[in-house]
């Protein structure tokens, strides 16, 4: 059965609310996106979270799309897709115009 029309709009609203609910996983948002790339290592260090926590937070993030990840050479370089959580909240709140 096919979804009704504007439920993936939806799905990927609460997703992306889902993950931004962690204030730890905000922060490390913000901090990419004015960063502009963060290496994992620097992302751990500067919230000083212990790293099976820091790697958990960046799953969801990079799961959720609000995070890419490149690897270079032993590195993970994350970067924020700042186009999806526009996206996102624009036809959220479009649903209360």
């Amino acid at each position: 059965m096919p979804k009704p029309e504007g439920i993936s709009d939806v799905e990927m609203a609460d997703d992306v609310f889902s993950a931004l609910a962690h204030p730890a996983r905000r922060q490390i948002l913000l901090s990419v996106h004015y960063r502009g790339t963060c290496k994992a290592g620097d992302i751990a260090h500067r919230f000083e979270c212990s790293w099976p926590t820091t790697s958990r937070h960046l799953a969801k993030l990079v799961e959720t799309g609000l995070l890419s990840v490149s690897k270079i050479g032993r590195e993970r370089v994350y970067s924020a897709n700042s186009e999806l959580l526009s996206d996102v909240l624009r036809k959220w709140a479009g649903y209360f115009d």
